[in-house]
């Protein structure tokens, strides 16, 4: 009789001990898993004070500056990016190599594969007109040499008219721009009027 007695006292004491191996056990995993995933978001270089030139057939199209640019390579579940935390400024030339637009960014990634580098916080572009072009967002397509966005982008040309809108897209040099979806306050000259 005291067996059948001794054994439930027993058994609340085991059962308490398994549940906390096993609930220790899952702790160890999930450090393990969190230290696993660090390792994997890891750049793989890193660069300070960077300055690349980006050509094509010989000529200079653009200039890029980035006081920090880390270098993720490409793994079994990630295409390879390029981060730039610091902020970014490209700068795009015309054929005789006179400033055309340039961009500033908080902020930007390069999607190796795709060839996009995202323009993220803060983001200003200018053209040679004295257009200014301001969002949370713009992307420089290297394979179409164009500039898009979903995000708003507001416009400020040089004669003061103001455009805001979405769908906005734009050759490098930020000239021959569309954007739908879009309101504004349009400067029109008295002798156009007339016309």
């Amino acid at each position: 009789m005291r067996r059948a007695k001794l054994l439930p006292n027993l058994f609340l004491p085991a059962a308490i001990a398994a549940i906390t191996l096993i609930t220790g056990c899952e702790n160890d995993l999930r450090d393990i898993q969190k230290i696993s995933a660090a390792e994997v978001n890891r750049p793989g270089q890193r660069y300070t004070d960077v300055d690349v030139i980006y050509s094509d057939s010989a000529k200079v199209k653009a200039h890029m500056t980035a006081p920090l640019m880390l270098d993720y390579e490409k793994d079994k579940t990630k295409k390879a990016y390029i981060e730039m935390p610091k902020g970014v400024k490209v700068t795009f030339y015309d054929e005789n190599l006179k400033i055309t637009s340039t961009i500033v960014a908080d902020y930007a990634v390069r999607h190796v594969d795709e060839k996009l580098i995202e323009l993220r916080k803060n983001v200003v572009g200018t053209n040679i007109k004295g257009d200014t072009f301001t969002s949370d967002e713009l992307i420089w397509d290297e394979n179409t040499r164009q500039i898009h966005s979903n995000k708003l982008v507001h416009v400020k040309m040089a004669d003061g008219s103001i455009t805001d809108g979405t769908s906005f897209t734009s050759d490098e040099n930020l000239n021959h721009w569309i954007m739908t979806q879009g309101t504004g306050i349009i400067n029109v000259k008295d002798q156009d009027m007339a016309h």
